[in-house]
């Protein structure tokens, strides 16, 4: 069965950089798009980032293009985002999901697997 497991995250000053990890296991994703997700108090889940596992074609959100970084290591099984100038707004559970199929989409439920999501706050 699926698996996703976020690390990283934490407590940073606005401007500061952070970067948190997903470990893909259970099955070979070379036929999915995996996808990164955010979601503040009160505030419905958004997509933040996304990458085909196989072809590695990447898709930001408008608000961290440029800030953000997605990655995958297809020999570790991982997908990375890191994260630069982050701002007080970036502050919310940030969740790795797993599409199985490769293109890209934002809504979360368009997603069939999900991390138990990690906290990252940015401090003003």
């Amino acid at each position: 069965q699926v698996q996703l497991v976020e690390s990283g995250g934490g407590l940073v000053q606005t401007g500061g950089s952070l970067s948190v990890s997903c470990a893909a296991s259970g099955r070979s994703f070379s036929s999915y798009f995996m996808g990164w997700f955010r979601q503040a108090p009160g505030k419905e889940r958004e997509f933040v980032a996304g990458i085909s596992w196989s072809a590695g074609s990447i898709y930001y959100s408008d608000s961290v293009k440029g800030r953000f970084t997605i990655s995958r290591d297809k020999a570790k099984n991982t997908v990375s985002l890191q994260m630069d100038s982050l701002k007080p707004e970036d502050t919310a559970v940030y969740y790795c999901a797993a599409r199985a199929r490769t293109n890209y989409r934002t809504r979360p439920n368009e997603y069939d697997y999900w991390g138990q999501g990690t906290q990252v706050t940015v401090s003003s």
